[in-house]
């Protein structure tokens, strides 16, 4: 029951009780004010039973006028309080939440172990140690990456034994795989940072009150957005490692058009030689 309500049903039963308010404190205050003359012990006195009507007339005004609407006003708070009670925040429907929070928190317990099991797979020392680094979930070790990475795959070919633009395609290949797989051990950090957040959350709803479920809410929400962040980057790499193969397939085509190119004009140059 609001402020509202009770100055709405004040208002709607304040014209009938008026008027009888204005006679009873009219009437109490005749009776403190008018002057009586002292009166035997034992005399009857005509002003004892005016007194004793006017209390039992103010008794019933009472009990008929003023308790009535107390008692209506009463219970349609109790009511509202039912409402409140059985519809709005029910404590069957909340226990059952609390409930399912806590199943769920098992069942995302059970997850992580299952995100956890180790899958290295590698088993000579370079290869071990190049996969420790990509499985590690920890940006520190991207520095080892690059390193590891030309232990296991080499480095670009010397000048000597390559022409300048295929060092520079094997470059870029290299590049754009070795940024790819730091990504990679980026985007698991990340992804622990989000199980923990989401651990942390469910934990607050197991204790949360009705109130703070919008609260709640709102931090999962911004969760939700930061995961979809991360996916989005993790899509944007995976089409740089396309985009770089794409590119890699039209260098060979190009290469391959520069070499036929260059056989055109070695053979028209040895048969224009013949000729002479």
């Amino acid at each position: 029951m609001n402020i509202q309500t009770l100055k709405r049903f004040a208002n709607r039963i304040w014209p009938a009780m008026k008027w009888k308010v204005i006679f009873i404190a009219g009437l109490l205050f005749i009776l403190i004010l008018a002057p009586f003359n002292a009166r035997g012990q034992f005399g009857l006195d005509p002003c004892c039973a005016i007194i004793s009507a006017g209390l039992n007339t103010i008794s019933g005004l009472l009990t008929n006028v003023v308790a009535k609407p107390l008692s209506q006003i009463q219970q349609i708070q109790q009511q509202a309080a039912n409402f409140q009670q059985q519809v709005i925040y029910p404590t069957t429907a909340i226990n059952n939440a609390r409930g399912l929070a806590s199943q769920l928190q098992s069942q995302l317990r059970q997850i992580n172990q299952l995100y956890r099991l180790p899958i290295n797979s590698a088993t000579l020392p370079a290869p071990q140690q190049f996969e420790q680094a990509l499985l590690s979930h920890n940006p520190q070790a991207l520095g080892q990456v690059s390193q590891n990475y030309a232990t296991v795959y080499g480095t670009v070919m010397a000048p000597a034994d390559a022409p300048q633009p295929v060092r520079d395609l094997v470059d870029m290949s290299d590049a754009e795989a070795q940024a790819a797989l730091k990504k990679a051990v980026e985007l698991d950090a990340l992804a622990d940072v989000e199980l923990a957040a989401a651990d942390q959350i469910n934990q607050q709803i197991q204790n949360a009150a009705p109130g703070s479920a919008p609260i709640l809410e709102a931090q999962a929400s911004a969760w939700l957005v930061r995961a979809n962040a991360y996916t989005q980057s993790a899509m944007a790499e995976l089409i740089r490692v396309r985009s770089i193969d794409l590119a890699n397939s039209g260098a060979q085509l190009k290469f391959g058009a520069t070499d036929v190119n260059n056989l055109r004009n070695s053979t028209g140059q040895a048969l224009g030689r013949g000729s002479q």
